[in-house]
C-alpha cells in the first residue's frame, strides 16, 4: 500500500490537467515514439531520423540557403527561357505572317487576271502579260511581253505585272 500525502496527491493531479490541457501526447505518432513530462512541461518525442537538419553537435554542419538569392535565380532563368520561346514563337508567327501576305498578294492578282479580257486559250504553267488598255479603259490579258515586240511597244499599252497560271487555278505574279 502506497501512502501519499495531500501534497503530492496534488502535485500528481497538476501534473495530469496539465498534460490534458496541453496538445496531445505523442505528437509524432510513430510507433516507437513517446512524449514526456520534465516537471509541468510537455517534451514531444523529435524523431531524428526525418528531420533534414541535424539535431545534435555531433551531426553534419549546414548553412542556410539564402532563399532570396535562390529566387532570383529562378526567377532571372524562368524569363530568360520564356524569352526564348516567345522569340521563336514571334519568328514563326513572323513566318505565317508573310505566307498570308503572299496568298492575299495572289488572291489579288488572280482576281485582276479574271477580270481582264482575253481572247486565247490559257495553260497552266505559262507565263502571260497583264495590261491596261488606255484608250479602251480595261485590263487585257496578252502574249507578248513589252520586249517581244517588233515594231515596239503598242502606245495604248501600260504594262501592269507579268503573271503564271497555276495548277490551282490561281494566277501568280512573276518578279523578273
Amino acid at each position: 500500500m502506497i501512502i501519499c500525502t495531500k501534497k503530492q496527491r496534488l502535485r500528481r493531479d497538476d501534473v495530469t490537467r496539465t498534460m490534458a490541457d496541453s496538445e496531445q501526447p505523442n505528437s509524432a505518432k510513430g510507433r516507437d515514439s513517446f512524449d514526456i513530462t520534465t516537471g509541468n512541461t510537455l517534451v514531444h518525442f523529435l524523431n531524428r531520423n526525418i528531420t533534414p537538419y541535424a539535431t545534435s553537435t555531433l551531426g553534419p554542419k549546414f548553412d542556410l540557403v539564402p532563399v532570396e538569392k535562390q529566387k532570383d535565380l529562378m526567377i532571372n532563368h524562368a524569363r530568360m527561357y520564356a524569352q526564348q520561346e516567345y522569340d521563336r514563337i514571334m519568328e514563326l508567327v513572323a513566318v505565317l505572317e508573310k505566307q498570308a501576305q503572299d496568298i492575299k498578294r495572289r488572291l489579288d492578282v488572280t482576281d485582276a487576271v479574271y477580270a481582264a479580257e482575253y481572247n486565247f486559250q490559257i495553260v497552266m504553267g505559262h507565263c502571260y502579260w497583264l495590261v491596261w488598255h488606255k484608250r479602251h479603259g480595261k485590263n487585257l490579258l496578252v502574249l507578248t511581253g513589252p520586249n517581244d515586240w517588233s515594231t515596239g511597244v503598242p502606245e495604248d499599252y501600260q504594262y501592269l505585272m507579268q503573271v503564271k497560271y497555276m495548277g490551282d487555278h490561281t494566277w501568280q505574279e512573276v518578279i523578273p
